[in-house]
Order: structure tokens, then C-alpha cells, then sequence
């Protein structure tokens, strides 16, 4: 779901760039092996031209989403914390990705905890435009296509429809999706 390069901080004040990629998320035991395993991998490296000294100091350089990103991560994230962050977003499943990225990115949640409390007042219309929402809001309400008259049904102003939908507030468009958020 997330990769993150984790790097040895006393080993890059010394000027060795050293770390590995992980991706979260995985095992508290397993997270902290990984941590280990790039602590130790900065010591030995240093420990060649400074002497040995123990390392318990991180930081991440770098991170990738696999799919949706869902939240930024900061050079000193806590991993652990971003770790039992991905674990709760993973129990929901791959299909909400995009709704809680949403909650997340546009200041709807305030954490991880938060948006998945939220989840439900979201509502995804992939790949559709607002005057897709304007047509089928209209459609729902009063029969676009089978009550009214073709020559009212053809003249209805959809554009005028989906801008005033949008300025409401309850509807975001970003790439190729509508989120509509019931709160």
C-alpha cells in the first residue's frame, strides 16, 4: 500500500546515505526487524572510517503510494504510527481507497480514525462529470427520460444544474470522479 525509504540519520550526518525501501503495511515485529536491519547497516558502514558507535536515529527520505495516496508523510513520521494507520485502511478493503483519500486530502477528517468514521457520509461517482449528476438527479426527480415532454426533457440546462450542485458545497470533482459528501 505504502513504501517508505527509511534512512539511518547518524549515518547520513556522516555522509553516507544509508537505507531501504519497506512497504507498510506489515508486522509490528517485522517493522521493527526492518528498522533494525537499516540501523545496523549504518553502523557497519560507518563503523569503517569513524569507529563504531550504535545508531537509533531515522528518518524517511522518500515515500510511494502504491495506488491512492492517501496522506502525505513527513521525514519524521513515526513508521510505527503510519504502519497501525495502514493496518486499519487495509481491513476496509482496496474499494474505498479513493473515498478515504478524499476525507483525508480535503480537510473532511482529521486523521486516519476519523475518515473511517466518515466513510459512509461519502458517496463515489467514478468516472462521471457533474453534468452526469445534473442528468440523473433530474432523471430521479422527475423523469427526464419517460415523464417529460421530449421538448422540455431536450431544453433543460444540465451545465446551469451541475454548476449550482457544485457551489453548494456537498459535491468535488477531482480527476475523472465526483465525491458527493453527506455530513
Amino acid at each position: 500500500m505504502l513504501k517508505i525509504y527509511l534512512t539511518d540519520l547518524a549515518a547520513y550526518n556522516k555522509g553516507f546515505l544509508f537505507g531501504e525501501w519497506i512497504t507498510l503495511p506489515m508486522g509490528d515485529d517485522e517493522l521493527s526487524e526492518s528498522i533494525n536491519k537499516v540501523l545496523h547497516g549504518g553502523e557497519a558502514i560507518c563503523a569503517i572510517e569513524y569507529g563504531y558507535e550504535e545508531h537509533e536515529e531515522y528518518f524517511i527520505t522518500d515515500y510511494e503510494f502504491e495506488e491512492v495516496k492517501l496522506f502525505d508523510v513527513e521525514e519524521y513520521s513515526n513508521p510505527y504510527t503510519i504502519n497501525k494507520q495502514l493496518q486499519l485502511i487495509e481491513e476496509q478493503g482496496d474499494n474505498r481507497l479513493k473515498e478515504l483519500a478524499f476525507l483525508l486530502t480535503n480537510g473532511y477528517a482529521n486523521d486516519v480514525e476519523d475518515a473511517l468514521e466518515k466513510l459512509d457520509n461519502v458517496i463515489l461517482h467514478e468516472n462521471q462529470s457533474m453534468r452526469d449528476i445534473a442528468y440523473d438527479l433530474m432523471d430521479e426527480l422527475y423523469g427526464v427520460d419517460y415523464k417529460l415532454p421530449s421538448i422540455i426533457a431536450n431544453n433543460i440546462d444540465y451545465d446551469g444544474i451541475a454548476y449550482e450542485l457544485e457551489i453548494e458545497g456537498n459535491y468535488t470533482v477531482i480527476d475523472n470522479d465526483v465525491f458527493e459528501y453527506i455530513g
